[in-house]
């Protein structure tokens, strides 16, 4: 995907702490619209909290982060969708039913949800862009099914599905394929590869499988602590040591040696 002459996100000198615990520090970096970041680095380093300072459900201690250079809604937003890795999807409701939720909350009160959702054209026009949402990630015969007759691979799908009736500008993946079987998780990589294309989204993926980063994304995130203090653990963050172009559909392996030609750090 070709750059945007604007970046679509900006992160101006980001730190989140807590209390006397600093969890990110001193991050500054613009993404540009389409761009498809994965994210790596060592568990506790801050990369899903990052995640939710994106999403909303967490602000910044200091720093700003901006979309098309306004502050971002502190709230999660339609403009954002996020995917887990624990399947997000009501047990109670068909496939179909679970799609056509996103839409109802995104277009009634809190009040009507709970009365009775959408009704009479609405409730049909939610119905149509649910099954086409189906139909792109694979599940359209599945519409009428419970999640308990669903694999784990089909409610991933299923869990994408949801985070994309929105429309949404930005995804969040956060480990979305970790807890699928290797079969499965290549043709999850093959869905939201397409996905990214075609609606040209801009994604953040963390990702624990250094290969799955470099498969999937554009760019590649390091989050890594540079500074420490044995006397104080807590008292310095991560932030991103390493900021990779990447050329996407590449394997883990081929892009290795890549970068190693390019004379990049990346061991």
């Amino acid at each position: 995907m070709t750059k945007s002459e604007k970046p679509i996100i900006q992160i101006k000198n980001l730190w989140k702490e807590y209390g006397d615990n600093v969890v990110l520090e001193r991050i500054n970096l613009d993404v540009y619209e389409g761009e498809f970041v994965s994210i790596v680095g060592a568990s506790g380093c801050g990369k899903t909290t990052f995640l939710n300072l994106m999403l909303g459900t967490e602000q910044p201690s200091r720093g700003s982060i901006l979309l098309d250079e306004a502050p971002l809604d502190p709230e999660p937003s339609t403009e954002r969708g996020i995917v887990f890795q624990k399947y997000s999807v009501f047990p109670h409701m068909t496939a179909l039913e679970n799609v056509m939720l996103g839409e109802e909350f995104s277009k009634t009160s809190m009040s009507s949800v709970a009365m009775g959702r959408l009704i009479g054209r609405a409730k049909e026009d939610a119905r149509e862009n649910a099954m086409a949402i189906l139909e792109q990630v694979g599940l359209s015969q599945a519409a009428n099914k419970y999640p308990s007759e669903l694999s784990g691979g089909m409610q991933q799908r299923l869990a994408i599905a949801q985070a994309l009736i929105k429309k949404p500008r930005i995804l969040l993946l956060d480990e979305p394929f970790g807890a699928l079987d290797p079969g499965i998780r290549k043709d999850m990589h093959q869905l939201i590869g397409q996905l990214w294309q075609e609606q040209k989204l801009t994604v953040f993926m963390i990702t624990h499988d250094l290969s799955e980063g470099f498969l999937l994304g554009s760019r590649l995130w390091v989050f890594d602590k540079t500074r420490q203090d044995s006397h104080a653990p807590e008292r310095f963050g991560a932030h991103i040591t390493f900021d990779i172009p990447l050329s996407t559909g590449k394997s883990g392996e081929e892009e290795l040696e890549r970068l190693k030609a390019t004379e990049l750090d990346v061991a």
